[in-house]
């Protein structure tokens, strides 16, 4: 007995894969609250700091002496630590 093929219709499409991206032209959907921390948060969180420690921690003004001009450092620990930004780089 012969055994029993699919038709060519059936085999044809089971055997054609999309192509492509199928989410273009699509708006991208972000997630609320997907935000990701800046290195500053990542720093103090490290070393385990409150916002009301942050400026007498030695560690952190020694990380945002060398890292002002690269990352996030609020504005106010600046002033309070009197350190300038360069703007020019």
């Amino acid at each position: 007995m012969k055994p029993i093929q699919p038709s060519r219709r059936e085999a044809k499409d089971s055997t054609i894969r999309k192509r492509g991206n199928p989410n273009w032209g699509k708006p991208v959907q972000v997630v609320a609250g997907s935000v990701t921390p800046t290195e500053f948060e990542l720093r103090t969180k490290s070393l385990s700091l409150r916002e009301d420690q942050y400026a007498n921690s030695d560690l952190l003004r020694a990380w945002c002496k060398q890292n002002k001009n690269r990352c996030y450092v609020p504005e106010w620990l600046l002033k309070k630590w009197d350190m300038l930004v360069e703007t020019n780089l």
